[in-house]
């Protein structure tokens, strides 16, 4: 567990070295003894097993908050938390400022049972992307949902950028990810969510499994944008079908909220027709929504990043760009 408060660091290397603390279940090799451990419920002395269950296994409860806040010199870090498996990494970009916070998950993936809660403000005159270091996974489940929370906040003038890697879902995955945004009348923001049924060049079905994906935004306290994509077992093997996914394997949505939405809205629908995914936009409540899907991840992937390569350099500097982390 990591703790750390006012930062006054400017430069983009990683924090400090700072106590970590972890508290682990003892791990017993020799076979002839438990160690004082207890067996799992679901098994016998003879290690004959009952009933599998999740929750007889280790998972994952990991944290990972940061604050940050505008500065003559750029964007500071005033606050850091991250508790295992969820670190932050802040690599430099160009100048002195923290441009870019990358999302790490130490586990190499979610499993059911797995709680993991993310959370990011941004106060005002901040100005930050943040990414993934790679592709999240979400593997099979015995009986549990993993959980998945994140929480974002731009302030006043602040301009935040949630552009994590996609999350693939593994056959039989369940999990359900709640997405909550709390926006500032004059902040700006850009978020991206995209789910991957399964690994094509493996040769991978999704047949099975469940997956609850919301979003909640509210602008200035008042809720104004409410949205759920959920598939149950019984529905997975009917996602080929015209009336839902039409065989596409890679669903996203892009959200963006700031000045000039009208125009953006347009530029957007003037770049976006491709024969390699399909997309549409709209304007709600004053944000964007934007939805994207492709029978692959990687017509995906290139749609996204076309998108925001031409979104970033006809809207001037900012956090609205393709993140370094998605080309290493």
């Amino acid at each position: 567990m990591t703790h750390i408060r006012n930062m006054p660091r400017l430069s983009g290397s990683p924090p400090p070295r700072t106590h970590h603390s972890y508290s682990r279940d003892a791990i017993c090799l020799d076979s002839g003894s438990t160690c004082g451990a207890s067996l799992p419920s679901n098994l016998t002395e003879n290690g004959h097993a009952g009933s599998p269950s999740d929750k007889d296994l280790q998972r994952a409860n990991g944290v990972g908050r940061i604050v940050v806040s505008g500065h003559e010199r750029g964007t500071r870090i005033m606050e850091l938390f991250q508790k295992s498996p969820i670190r932050f990494l802040f690599p430099k970009i160009g100048g002195f400022a923290v441009e870019e916070a990358v999302l790490i998950n130490t586990a190499g993936g979610i499993a059911g049972g797995d709680q993991i809660e993310i959370a990011v403000t941004a106060l005002g005159n901040a100005s930050i992307a943040v990414t993934s270091q790679a592709a999240e996974r979400v593997y099979r489940a015995l009986n549990q949902r993993a959980h998945i929370s994140t929480k974002l906040k731009a302030c006043e003038t602040a301009k935040l950028a949630w552009l994590p890697q996609e999350t693939i879902v593994f056959n039989q995955a369940r999990f359900t990810r709640e997405t909550e945004i709390e926006l500032s009348s004059e902040a700006e923001l850009l978020a991206l969510e995209w789910i991957v049924l399964g690994r094509a060049a493996h040769g991978e079905e999704v047949t099975g499994g469940h997956i609850t994906d919301s979003w909640r935004i509210e602008k200035d306290g008042r809720l104004v944008w409410v949205d759920t994509f959920r598939v149950t077992d019984g529905i997975f093997t009917h996602l080929h079908r015209k009336a839902l996914l039409s065989d596409c394997k890679a669903v996203g949505t892009l959200i963006y909220f700031g000045p000039s939405l009208d125009a953006r809205l347009e530029f957007l629908r003037s770049i976006a027709p491709s024969s390699d995914y399909q997309c549409a936009a709209t304007a709600v409540a004053g944000l964007m929504i934007v939805r994207f899907a492709a029978q692959k991840s990687s017509g995906l992937r290139f749609a996204l990043r076309s998108v925001l390569e031409q979104f970033g350099r006809n809207f001037g500097p900012g956090p609205f760009r393709v993140p370094k982390m998605w080309s290493c």
